[in-house]
């Protein structure tokens, strides 16, 4: 009878934009900025009786001699060729497999060869069923779960993950979201109504990961404020928390957020320290177009401002390749950027992932490149054949864009705006703002990989010794300026080892 199980996260195909590779890649020990959540939810989800061990790539390397009779590997789309690598490996030692995850349920064509056992879909009521199959060795070829009721989710294993070589750590407290963008898969997958856990149990995830020494906690749902009502009750909740533990909270919103000011004030008064938004583009054409209809009829820039006025810092996204975009584009983007007090931009071209209406509307009208491999997992190619522009001209545009954004001045000017403008709204301390100095080695690493920002060359010097002369002047924004630091040197990591920065190119869009 089967009893022991072995679950894989694999590390990305290639840097990305979140990761935390320079780690391992500046010679110190390897560590993940986010701890991976699904492995330990499902870990909860086995019998008491099951031995269950957690590999996390991103931490170590993979154990392909471990003795468990199940291998268990989970991942999203830029996980997928490294996914299907590590279960080629294991088959080739003998070992079942299992795949499951956002990737395999959105493209299980792709992931079926490679398993013997493909779970499709959230696994919280399809769980018991699975792990009472694996034991009595009656396993079936394929599992489907439905969008359970988030109450039925477990208690996460933290307890078998190497908390200690994680940066933040991992809560999700919803999924799915109303919202209906084009492109976006997280809808097909989660569903457009959103469901929400019990506030108790948030702060049960909360107490454990602050036992396992997290200061900083990713609220990884898909769009944290979606809901208003919902997200007060938990945002006071949270707010209580905090008065007996120091931990602060990084999050996914939509811009709309910012048409409340109580919401922002609770969110702040949360230790809410920074929120991705995805502005996308501010050509309104495109915007209707993908049906991100939240973006229309505001001022971008201004709503983005009132979440740094409340000393919330806003990492944004941007995409070019949309169907109205011209090669003007870069230009329109850059200009954008360079207009807020945002330092860190992730910049991506349109995709079409498998399941959204994107992909289906695209290949009705044959404008899908199909010699690929789906989309793929770097941030600057495309499965996507533009409207208005040649394939080079966005290859070549999005280049010149990412390189002047992140050239140094470039960079520098956003973050001096970024400490002139974060939390002015307030009076007295900056909410949210860290405990002190790090507790945990990794933490200690990322602020020294932070403050060697100094040494990437003289245009990076001079930009570092303009920030912490205006840090100086505003010392309770140190620690979100050294996390801006620290995503700057990973993105400018991710540029070299994929060969994409060129300091020439960043003179070709100012």
């Amino acid at each position: 009878m089967a009893r022991s199980i072995y679950l894989v996260n694999p590390a990305a195909d290639s840097a990305t934009y979140y990761g935390a590779e320079l780690l391992a890649g500046s010679g110190l020990p390897s560590g993940t900025a986010v701890a991976d959540l699904a492995a330990v939810t499902i870990a909860a989800l086995a019998p008491s009786d099951f031995e269950v061990a957690i590999g996390d790539e991103n931490i170590a390397p993979i154990d392909f001699d471990h003795p468990a009779e199940w291998i268990g590997i989970t991942g999203k789309v830029n996980q997928r060729r490294r996914m299907r690598a590590i279960a080629d490996e294991f088959h080739r030692r003998g070992k079942r497999v299992i795949i499951g995850g956002p990737y395999a349920s959105l493209s299980p064509e792709a992931m079926r060869p490679h398993c013997d056992v493909l779970v499709r879909g959230e696994a919280e009521e399809i769980g018991a069923g699975l792990f009472a199959d694996l034991r009595s060795g009656r396993v079936r070829d394929e599992y489907v779960g439905d969008k359970p009721d988030l109450a039925l989710s477990p208690l996460p294993r933290w307890d078998l993950y190497a908390n200690q070589r994680a940066l933040i750590g991992t809560l999700q407290t919803s999924r799915g979201c109303p919202f209906e963008c084009e492109f976006c898969d997280v809808i097909q997958y989660l569903g457009r109504k959103q469901r929400h856990k019990p506030i108790a149990n948030v702060l049960a995830e909360l107490d454990q990961l602050y036992r396992h020494g997290y200061q900083t906690i990713f609220l990884a749902d898909d769009n944290f404020t979606a809901y208003r009502r919902r997200c007060k009750e938990l945002l006071e909740a949270v707010a209580w928390w905090r008065r007996e533990h120091q931990a602060n909270f990084v999050t996914q919103v939509s811009v709309d957020a910012a048409r409340d000011p109580e919401l922002l004030d609770m969110c702040a008064e949360a230790g809410l320290i920074q929120v991705f938004i995805g502005i996308e583009t501010t050509n309104e054409e495109s915007l209707r177009e993908t049906k991100k209809r939240q973006n229309l009829h505001v001022d971008l820039a201004e709503q983005v401002q009132l979440f740094i006025d409340h000393g919330i810092s806003v990492m944004a996204g941007m995409i070019a390749g949309f169907d109205a975009d011209g090669p003007d584009v870069f230009r329109q983007q850059y200009e954008f950027a360079m207009s807020t007090a945002v330092p860190i931009f992730s910049i991506s071209a349109l995709v079409a992932p498998d399941a959204t209406p994107l992909h289906a509307r695209l290949a009705r009208d044959g404008r899908l490149i199909q010699d690929g491999d789906a989309v793929e997992g770097v941030p600057w190619d495309s499965n996507i054949r533009p409207q208005k522009m040649s394939a080079e001209e966005l290859s070549d545009g999005l280049r010149r864009l990412c390189n002047a954004i992140y050239a140094p001045e470039a960079f520098g000017e956003r973050t001096l705006r970024f400490i002139e403008r974060f939390g002015r709204a307030r009076r007295g301390a900056v909410p949210g703002t860290f405990n002190g100095a790090p507790a945990r080695a990794i933490d200690a690493q990322a602020l020294q990989v932070a403050l060697d920002v100094r040494r990437l060359g003289d245009a990076e010097s001079r930009m570092w010794q303009q920030i912490w002369s205006a840090v100086s002047r505003r010392p309770e924004v140190a620690p979100f300026v050294t996390r801006i630091l620290f995503q700057y040197a990973q993105i400018r990591f991710m540029f070299r080892q994929q060969d994409y920065w060129d300091p020439q190119l960043a003179r070709t869009l100012n």
